[in-house]
Parts: C-alpha cells; structure tokens; sequence
C-alpha cells in the first residue's frame, strides 16, 4: 500500500512527549517557552503513522482482552534473526539476544554490569547526551575521544587519541554510537574494524548503539561492528525497533551479546525484564511485514533532509550543514552569524516558537549547533524553518 506521510496527524492529547510534554520539557531546560503555537522537532520519534501490518497485529493484540505477563515466543526472536539475516548478513543465535525495555535503560545496565566505580568510559562527542549521563550517573568517568570535522563539515574519527585513551589503565569500556547521533556519519567498515582492535587488545569492552541503522540514505551502506570485527567476544550491540519502526513508545530493545560470560553479567544486572504483548506482536509484525513501509519512509526522509538542505542553502546560507549518511536528524552549525549561543536559542525556541535542541546538550564541541529531527510532514518542517528564517533576516 502507499504510505501517505505528507498529512500532518494531530498528535495533541495523545500522551506524546514532545507535543503534550510542554511543562516537563521546560523544566528539562530546553526551552523557555512551549504552548499551543510551537513547533517540536527535537525528539527522535516520526510524526508518522506506523506501518499498516504493525496496527493490525496490535488490533489482534487488543481484540484478545487480556494482558498479562508475557514471554517472547519463538517467533519473536526469528523475526530478528531473519531481520539481521537478511539485511546485514548477520547470522544471530536466539542465545545471543536479550530483551530490554529500551536503549538508554540498556546502556545504564551495560555500565553497571561490566564497570566499576571511577572507570573510565570512552565516548566521541558531540554524542548523544543520555551516554554522558550512563557513565557519570553511575560514578564512572568520561574520557573524550572527540571526532574531528574538516573543512567540508565531515566527521572523522581521531585514531591516535582513541588508541591513546583505550591504553590507560582505567578505561574499560567504549560506548559508540554508528550511525552517529547527532552528525550522522556511518562509521566505515576498516574503521569499524580497527576500533575493534584496539579495544580487544587493551581489555575494552564495546557497547554499540546501532539502533539507527536501519535509517540511513538510500544508496548507502550500513556495516554492524560485529560484520567488520575480527572477535566479537568483546562486543555488545545495541538494536531496536523504535528509531526504524516509530515504534518508542513499545519499550523494545534487543541486546545482542555473543560472549556467554557477558550475558550472563547483563542479565544478572538487568534482572527479570519481560515485554509486553504489544511489544511481541509489534515487533514480529514490524520484522516481518514492515519492509514496504520503511522502503516508504526512507524516500520521505530522505526529500525532508534535502528539502531541509535546500531551504537553508536558499534562505540561511550562514548556516552550514552536511547530508547525514543516517538518522533522521541534521547538525546545523550557525557559527556563521556570529552571535553568542544563547541569542541563537532565543531567535529559534522564544521569538520563532521552534523547539529543536542545542548543540552543548551533546557536548562543548556542539556550541554553536542546532540539531533538528525531520521525519514530520515536509508542510510542517516548512513552517517551522520559515519562521527561523525570518527571526535572522536581520543578520543576512
């Protein structure tokens, strides 16, 4: 069936975090003002409607009336394994794979399990900011291995200082995140390989967040880190039906660890941790029916972020921002204007009423940044960067 993504749904008083969560969003700090006028287009959810097998199977789901505990049936975990399988090449064991209700949950769990108080815990920022927060919440220490951006706006890894940091003594573990949230870059296959290596050889253990990669342009290629790796004993890979599916509200992460020693440390930690019905029947339904739908939403995003690129190369060229090989979200430098951090925030989230978030929640090398999630209607994305436009007019 054709998907149409263009309509914008009203997701007002549906309990959706980033159009009903006005007052817990202020008091998180990221903006000041949030009311019936503004645009949200900071947290990494789809304002589209999920895939057509994906509501059938929740109706079934509903029709039985009863929901109680529940377990993954066998089903459940083919439908990974023919996932992965069939996409990456990825040959998964059901042993390997454990149920978590969500990445940012798994990522604390993961520190807990294979870390000690004053570790250290490499991160490449500007990254994600719930890393930040898994690794000093819990009284370990963040060791900076910061990607490098040349002149064309591109990422790189800085091989030298992350094979420097992984030699220290303390360091333990690495948390990557590939494809990269929020400059989208997807870590190429050798350099995939070679972080790997030196991680084995100095004792550090990889957690790889991969949850976004399904979610990449069309024409590019994604490579778990357990295809590139030569050992994998080391490794545990984050991946999750939420960023591909729009599906977060389901609390579905599936950990994939091969070394049994590390599982059962996981598991140990974790605890019992049983889905609900709704997430075994999405999940199936999403793996296993949920190809078309996500063909679909690929070409959509994939116009939103040149749609995106366009309009500000038109209309805000001082701001510079490179195509993300993956995710949904774009990395908007507005260095250009030369203006302080704090009246770029106000110009987009006070006087133009549009909520993204501000590139220090990522780290001091996001000053200056801006990122933006697009997988809304492009009528509401338009809107939103009109209004942005016209609040620096006056520094064109």
């Amino acid at each position: 069936m054709k998907y149409d993504f263009d309509t914008p749904i009203n997701r007002r008083n549906t309990y959706a975090m980033k159009w009903d969560g006005g007052e817990l969003i202020k008091e998180f700090g990221l903006t000041e003002r949030y009311d019936e006028d503004t645009i949200p287009l900071f947290t990494a959810d789809m304002d589209f409607q999920v895939a057509e097998p994906v509501v059938e199977a929740l109706r079934k789901t509903v029709d039985h009336q009863i929901f109680g505990y529940t377990i993954a049936p066998p089903a459940y975990y083919e439908a990974i394994q023919k996932w992965f399988s069939d996409k990456y090449d990825w040959e998964i064991s059901k042993e390997e794979i454990i149920y978590a209700p969500g990445t940012v949950h798994s990522l604390n769990i993961a520190v807990k399990a294979f870390t000690g108080k004053g570790d250290g815990i490499i991160i490449q920022r500007p990254v994600y900011p719930p890393f930040t927060s898994a690794i000093e919440g819990n009284g370990r220490t963040v060791k900076n291995n910061m990607l490098k951006r040349d002149g064309s706006g591109h990422y790189h890894i800085d091989f030298e200082d992350f094979e420097a940091l992984a030699k220290e003594d303390d360091t333990t573990m690495f948390i990557m995140c590939n494809p990269h949230n929020p400059t989208g870059n997807i870590f190429r296959e050798d350099d995939l390989a070679r972080l790997s290596d030196i991680c084995r050889e100095n004792g550090v253990i990889i957690i790889a967040d991969e949850i976004h990669g399904d979610l990449i342009r069309l024409g590019e290629t994604f490579t778990p880190i357990v295809k590139a790796a030569s050992h994998t004993d080391h490794i545990v890979t984050l991946t999750a039906i939420n960023k591909t599916f729009n599906l977060a509200g389901l609390h579905c992460t599936n950990v994939v660890i091969t070394d049994e020693e590390l599982r059962k440390q996981f598991q140990e930690e974790q605890g019992m941790s049983l889905p609900s019905p709704f997430t075994v029947s999405a999940l199936i339904a999403a793996y296993t029916e949920g190809d078309e739908w996500l063909h679909q939403v690929r070409e959509y995003i994939d116009g939103n972020i040149d749609f995106v690129i366009d309009f500000l190369s038109r209309e805000m060229p001082k701001v510079k921002v490179e195509r993300p090989a993956g995710t949904y979200v774009l990395w908007m430098d507005f260095s250009g204007y030369g203006i302080t951090q704090e009246e770029v925030h106000d110009r987009i989230y006070n006087r133009a009423n549009v909520l993204l978030e501000d590139g220090k929640m990522f780290g001091e090398e996001g000053n200056d940044f801006q990122r933006i999630c697009v997988p809304s209607p492009r009528s509401v994305l338009e809107e939103a960067l009109n209004r942005i436009a016209e609040e620096f007019r006056d520094l064109d």
